[in-house]
């Protein structure tokens, strides 16, 4: 297993349509054990393969639902069923939303409070889950990864423009930029 480097808003692999799996292989496993100890090393809650620079339909979560159950599990060439995104503003205290591959910001965004994602795991056996709240959100993120779509894409316009004015500041436009877990500094602070 090997830990890989983040990449970071602005790396063209980030903003394209993730490839669907067809090979259930050795290598597949490989991958994915990679990304569970990179998700690890990098204190997150989920991590797609886009944002370690391989455009693969592969996404995997390492986090506690709203009812204090852990799950760890791989999704790969999910489906994503969701309720209906409420018309109101995000709220900045409950509704904040951060990114391994934007580091250091989070921005309030909106999400579906209830999903269902349908997928199988790196040995093709079916992986279904369904989840509430904060827990929804993590899988609403991570598949939008392997739809080319970052959360700071899904702003409202208020927060769209700090998002801009903060992107500017970091240089987070240009392809390029990563960094490695567990030897950078944690952008975070975790």
């Amino acid at each position: 297993m090997a830990i890989h480097p983040i990449a970071v808003y602005g790396e063209p692999v980030l903003h394209r349509r993730a490839e669907k799996i067809t090979e259930f292989d050795d290598d597949l496993a490989e991958l994915v054990a990679d990304m569970h100890e990179t998700l690890i090393a990098s204190n997150g809650v989920g991590l797609a393969a886009p944002q370690i620079g391989i455009g693969k339909a592969i996404f995997v979560i390492n986090a506690d639902d709203d009812y204090g159950e852990r799950h760890r599990a791989t999704f790969v060439n999910p489906l994503l069923i969701a309720s209906k995104v409420p018309d109101t503003r995000p709220d900045p205290d409950e509704e904040s939303e951060g990114c391994l591959s934007v580091p250091g910001l989070d921005f309030p965004l909106k999400r579906a409070d209830r999903v269902t994602v349908n997928g199988v795991d790196e040995a093709g056996r079916p992986v279904t889950l369904s989840a509430q709240g904060w827990f929804a959100r993590i899988l609403q993120h991570e598949y939008d990864h392997l739809q080319g779509i970052l959360y700071v894409d899904r702003l409202d316009k208020r927060w769209s423009k700090k998002w801009k004015k903060a992107q500017a500041a970091h240089g987070y436009d240009q392809p390029g930029r990563s960094w490695m877990p567990g030897v950078d500094p944690d952008p975070f602070g975790h």
